[in-house]
C-alpha cells in the first residue's frame, strides 16, 4: 500500500508541475492574443497541445493507481476521492501530509489556470467580435446605394456611393 501511495503522490506532483507549465503558457498567451500575433499564437498553441498530451498520460496513470488503491482498500473506485483518501490516512501522517500538500497545490494551480483561460477566452471572443464588425462594415460599404445614372441601353451606369475604388493622389 505504501508503494501505491508513493506512486499516487508522485503522479500528482508530476501532474501539478505540468499544470504549472500550462499556466505559464496560458499567461504568455494573453499578450499574444492582445497583440494579434497569429504566428506566435500558433506556436504557443502547439506547445500547449504537447503539454495537454503529457497531462492526459499522467491522468491515465493516476486513474490506474487510484484503481489499484481502491482494490487494496476494498473500496469502490468511483467513491474514492483524494479528499476521502487523505482522511483514511490518519494513521500515516507523513503520507497524509504529502498527499494533502499535492492535492492542495494541484487545486490551486488548476483554479488559476481556469481563471487565466477564461480571461484568454474573453479576449479571443472580443477579437472575433471586432473582426466580425470590420467584415460587416466592409460588406456594408460594398452594398452602398448606387446613383441613379443610366446609359442609353437603360443599364445602370451609376457609381456606388461611399466606396473608394482606389487611391486618389489628389486627396
Amino acid at each position: 500500500m505504501a508503494s501505491l501511495m508513493e506512486n499516487l503522490i508522485d503522479v500528482l506532483n508530476r501532474e501539478c508541475s505540468e499544470y504549472e507549465g500550462l499556466l505559464d503558457i496560458s499567461q504568455r498567451k494573453t499578450p499574444v492574443i492582445v497583440s494579434g500575433d497569429l504566428e506566435k499564437l500558433q506556436t504557443i498553441t502547439d506547445e500547449e497541445q504537447n503539454m495537454v498530451n503529457r497531462l492526459n498520460r499522467l491522468e491515465r496513470r493516476r486513474t490506474e493507481v487510484t484503481a489499484d488503491i481502491a482494490t487494496v482498500l476494498n473500496k469502490d473506485v468511483t467513491q474514492l476521492t483524494l479528499t476521502n483518501l487523505i482522511g483514511m490516512l490518519a494513521g500515516r501522517p507523513s503520507e497524509q501530509n504529502a498527499l494533502a500538500v499535492a492535492h492542495d497545490r494541484l487545486q490551486r494551480t488548476v483554479r488559476e489556470l481556469q481563471r487565466v483561460n477564461e480571461q484568454n477566452g474573453m479576449l479571443l471572443r472580443d477579437s472575433l467580435e471586432m473582426v466580425e464588425f470590420e467584415i460587416a462594415m466592409l460588406q456594408a460599404a460594398k452594398a452602398a446605394p448606387e446613383t441613379a445614372n443610366y446609359n442609353r441601353g437603360a443599364y445602370s451606369a451609376g457609381e456606388t456611393m461611399g466606396v473608394n475604388r482606389g487611391f486618389d493622389a489628389k486627396q
